[in-house]
């Protein structure tokens, strides 16, 4: 994605999103990548975000540090939807503090987790998206 947007094979519209935006790290393409393979992706979309969004911010703690949204390992799918909520309540804090309006994520368990934890909040203001819509 970053050599298409460098080579202006993507076009980008800053315009479009203006709302605070965080993005989160999913654990598979950060800290788990970052084990297994020796690279984590955690500056790449960080770039793409600069060139996508006008108004976004790092979650605190950020890269490999961030909470865990709760989703992934089969978790959506595992019928124990009560503990995947209660556990991801601590991601819905963290984006909370951050006073996001908008969740950008890669990941599509991710995207699935926290858009189920967010109508169980009933935090209905919280945009969340998938980060290829950019």
């Amino acid at each position: 994605m970053i050599k298409y947007i460098k080579e202006n094979r993507i076009k980008l519209d800053r315009s479009k999103y203006t709302k605070l935006a965080v993005y989160h790290d999913p654990c598979n393409y950060g800290r788990k990548a970052e084990k297994r393979f020796g690279h984590g992706y955690f500056d790449e979309p960080r770039w793409i975000m600069d060139q996508c969004l006008p108004n976004w911010i790092d979650l605190y703690p950020a890269k490999g540090h961030q909470i865990c949204c709760g989703g992934g390992g089969g978790t959506l799918v595992n019928g124990y939807n009560e503990e995947r909520i209660y556990y991801g309540r601590k991601k819905m804090s963290q984006i909370k503090a951050a006073g996001a309006e908008m969740i950008v994520v890669p990941c599509h368990s991710c995207h699935g987790q926290l858009s189920s934890i967010k109508k169980s909040t009933a935090w209905k203001t919280l945009k969340s998206n998938i980060f290829g819509k950019l």
